[in-house]
């Protein structure tokens, strides 16, 4: 059994209003993670066989907005983030919760089992050449570097074995300059899939969803849910019976675009294959790694 695990940075389930691009325009992946449902708080849950679909906390006990920092640790790692250093925090990772990305996250814990892991995102030069001159790394980036398992470079993505942050390669060529072709998220998808054919645990982030909900922009939000959902409904249309896709995100924040802020709204958990009946007892954020590991040790034992 295989495991992709989405995460969709700032994405929570918001009022059926004006104000949510969920409500606005038909996603059909989006939808069918819902069980064919408008994906809103008007939902209801689902607990079946190879099927899932829950709200979960993001607030985790903590007063103030969740925020990227605390939120990804509290997801990547099992551990209350916000609650180590008494408040919430981000978008980078607080130097009193970094521990738990470098000695306790998700990768950490999967290698300990003989799991292999890795993150499909690649990064241009421009990021590591920062990223190394400030030593700031984001939660992804860091959990990743933690469990030595190379970060996806320029060449990864030329030879077709990782993914740029937008799925479609279109930025790093208008944006960057860098000579790839542009993809459709259809293609991006059954990369990802080909990709899960060699790893045990498979890692996707998209941030665009959060910049999306800052911006507070309709048209925004509703182009980088179009792709993303294209993307989605090709995984789960396309995915092998024994992988197992989960998606989760942070806090919530594009559901609701009459705030620039994050929202306290709680977050999706959604789980589809043989491995969703690992996640029955879900809650928060902090059950999803757990759960992931769950689906590997009752596999193994």
């Amino acid at each position: 059994m295989s495991v992709i695990f989405l995460f969709i940075d700032g994405v929570g389930l918001g009022k059926a209003n004006e104000a949510n691009p969920f409500t606005q325009s038909i996603y059909r992946g989006f939808s069918a993670m819902a069980g064919d449902q408008e994906f809103s708080e008007k939902a209801t849950e689902l607990s079946e066989t190879n099927h899932l679909f829950k709200f979960i906390d993001a607030r985790l006990g903590v007063e103030g907005l969740p925020q990227s920092g605390t939120g990804q640790t509290a997801l990547f790692t099992g551990k209350n983030a916000p609650k180590e250093i008494e408040k919430h925090f981000g978008p980078f990772p607080h130097s009193g919760i970094k521990p738990f990305l470098k000695e306790q996250s998700l990768f950490i814990k999967a290698k300990q089992q003989g799991i292999s892991c890795n993150f499909i995102n690649a990064y241009p030069d421009i990021y590591f050449q920062k990223a190394r001159k400030r030593n700031r790394w984001s939660c992804t980036t860091l959990m990743t570097k933690s469990a030595d398992i190379a970060l996806n470079t320029t060449q990864e993505v030329k030879n077709g074995t990782a993914l740029t942050s937008e799925l479609t390669q279109q930025a790093w060529r208008e944006q960057l300059n860098i000579d790839v072709p542009e993809i459709s998220p259809e293609q991006a998808a059954d990369r990802l899939l080909e990709q899960s054919e060699n790893y045990d645990l498979l890692l996707h982030e998209y941030y665009l969803t959060d910049k999306a909900g800052h911006s507070q922009e309709l048209n925004k939000a509703e182009g980088f849910l179009n792709t993303y959902d294209r993307f989605l409904w090709h995984l789960i249309r396309n995915k092998s019976s024994n992988t197992t896709i989960v998606l989760s995100s942070d806090h919530g924040n594009v559901e609701d675009l009459s705030t620039k802020t994050h929202t306290f709204n709680k977050v999706p958990l959604f789980v589809y294959g043989p491995g969703a009946n690992y996640f029955f007892a879900s809650d928060s954020i902090m059950d999803v790694t757990p759960g992931i590991l769950e689906v590997f040790f009752k596999k193994t034992n």
